[in-house]
């Protein structure tokens, strides 16, 4: 991963596996404009560099991330890295990433904390851990997350977290698929590890082309997916990637994975 001047976020990578940090602890790493646009410096330094397999995204401290910054929906201090966009575009640089998406909550995820919550494959909350969107209590609503949230969250469950603005645990956002994993606190990180490792085993070409087969599945009629599906079939069956894999298969051995 590259090395830049981030102010609001840390990017480290072990092996394969690369962990973005939104890192204002002491605001409950808020949303503003200079965090997001270093967001997005580190998810297309993470798309670019072909070391990388999986991409974890966390929060320091006890919160992942609280949501939108209100200080700065008016103004506030801007990025200093050269503007890539906003909060928009971060959400949909998930889909094109080609790469496994992992959520480390370490506890609160409110807002637009929890609408990257949902953009990415995996949620792992520790139990302690507390998500809602509260914006109608502010007079607000949750305009722009509710695309990705209407995707993982039944229909009436939803409504009712909109509505309301009432928090939920992590056991009801298990319930409800906001989140995929819930473990004890002090088992967060060893739960996140060895779900990226896992991940981190697989093909990376056979995770990219599928990622992207599967995005693009996701709005089609079933009479569009199924031809294409079928055709990119036959594009991953010839790739190096398939080809040691089947190998492997025949000769009882683990795969050695070159990513084409």
């Amino acid at each position: 991963m590259e090395a830049r001047a981030y102010q609001a976020i840390t990017v480290s990578q072990d092996g394969p596996v690369a962990t973005i940090t939104m890192n204002i602890p002491e605001r409950k790493n808020p949303l503003g404009p200079l965090m997001v646009n270093e967001l997005l410096w580190a998810f297309d330094d993470a798309k670019q560099d072909e070391s990388v397999h999986v991409v974890v995204l966390t929060g320091a401290g006890k919160a992942f991330s609280a949501g939108g910054d209100l200080k700065q929906m008016s103004g506030g201090d801007g990025p200093q890295l050269e503007s890539k966009g906003d909060y928009v575009d971060m959400m949909l640089r998930f889909t094109p990433l080609g790469k496994p998406t992992i959520a480390r909550i370490p506890g609160y995820a409110m807002g637009g904390g929890l609408g990257l919550v949902a953009c990415c494959d995996f949620a792992v909350a520790c139990e302690s851990a507390i998500l809602g969107t509260p914006e109608v209590r502010r007079g607000l609503w949750p305009m722009m997350i509710m695309a990705v949230l209407r995707r993982v969250v039944p229909r009436r469950k939803l409504l009712s977290m909109m509505l309301l603005g009432e928090k939920m645990t992590a056991r009801d956002a298990l319930e409800c698929d906001l989140v995929s994993h819930v473990v004890p606190d002090d088992q967060l990180d060893d739960e996140v590890t060895k779900l990226a490792g896992r991940l981190a085993k697989q093909s990376p070409t056979a995770m990219r082309m599928g990622l992207a087969a599967y995005h693009r599945m996701s709005d089609q009629k079933l009479e569009e997916a199924l031809p294409e599906l079928r055709d990119q079939l036959f594009a991953i069956l010839g790739t190096e990637d398939a080809q040691e894999g089947l190998r492997a298969f025949f000769e009882k051995r683990d795969p050695v994975w070159t990513g084409k």
